[in-house]
């Protein structure tokens, strides 16, 4: 792909500031300021499911032991015909589950371009400043940006649609290094999220009632912000569980 990415002198600069010292938006109201952001998510279209939770010790909510993805997975097996938009569902949920982390499922309205941190950040600049429509971003305190997109998960021909495993194989990443591509068959944490660690969350940076832009207007300048960060295809955080 080809393009340019620019900006009005000085216009780059104010843009850094404002990502750097902007606080994203957090369940800073405590239940009812958490439940708020769930039910707007849903109110944009993003399915949820329940999820799993960080407990003591670094550990999961679940009862597996040594659970590879703590606090990073569905409570369910049936995440994928158990994520819903309906708001009497999820504040039950949220009422009934009050810990309870939340994903939502990619592939059905939305799809999640998934990147290392920095690489995240400068690209949300450079497409800002080039006056691209960009969507609801959330970040991770593990180190992982989230730009939630339109899918390209269930096109009419069947035949034009990959999984989400594709984007992880070692054949397909030097392509796009560093860069997940969650369609049909994955699922992201959505904000308010809590991880292992001391007041570590996943946060909404845009929220979503930003809308949903298409996948391939921001690919460009991600895929060359991971290049430019030098991201290796085995980053530890860029796979996240597909299944569980």
């Amino acid at each position: 792909m080809s393009g340019t990415f620019g900006g009005r002198p000085g216009r780059q600069g104010k843009l850094s500031q404002w990502l750097r010292g902007r606080r994203p938006k957090e369940d800073a109201a405590g239940d009812g300021g958490r439940e708020a952001l769930l039910l707007a998510a849903a109110g944009a279209g993003l399915p949820l499911a329940p999820a799993a939770h960080p407990a003591p010790g670094y550990r999961c909510s679940c009862d597996r032991v040594g659970c590879p993805t703590p606090a990073r997975h569905p409570v369910s097996f049936a995440w994928q015909t158990q994520s819903t938009t309906d708001h009497a569902q999820i504040e039950r949920w949220a009422r009934h589950q009050p810990q309870a982390n939340f994903i939502t499922a990619t592939g059905m309205v939305h799809d999640v371009l998934d990147v290392p941190l920095e690489a995240g950040r400068e690209a949300l600049e450079r497409l800002l400043g080039a006056g691209v429509e960009v969507g609801p971003v959330a970040e991770s305190d593990d180190g992982r940006m989230l730009f939630f997109t339109l899918t390209r998960g269930t096109p009419e021909d069947e035949d034009e649609w990959w999984p989400c495993e594709l984007d992880c194989h070692p054949e397909t990443m030097d392509e796009h290094p560093g860069l997940r591509w969650h369609c049909r068959g994955s699922y992201v944490l959505v904000p308010p999220a809590r991880l292992p660690g001391d007041d570590q969350r996943v946060r909404w940076v845009r929220g979503p009632e930003h809308p949903l832009p298409d996948p391939l207007s921001l690919l460009e300048a991600l895929t060359d912000a991971c290049a430019r960060h030098g991201v290796e295809a085995d980053h530890p955080g860029a796979a996240w569980p597909l299944r569980h």
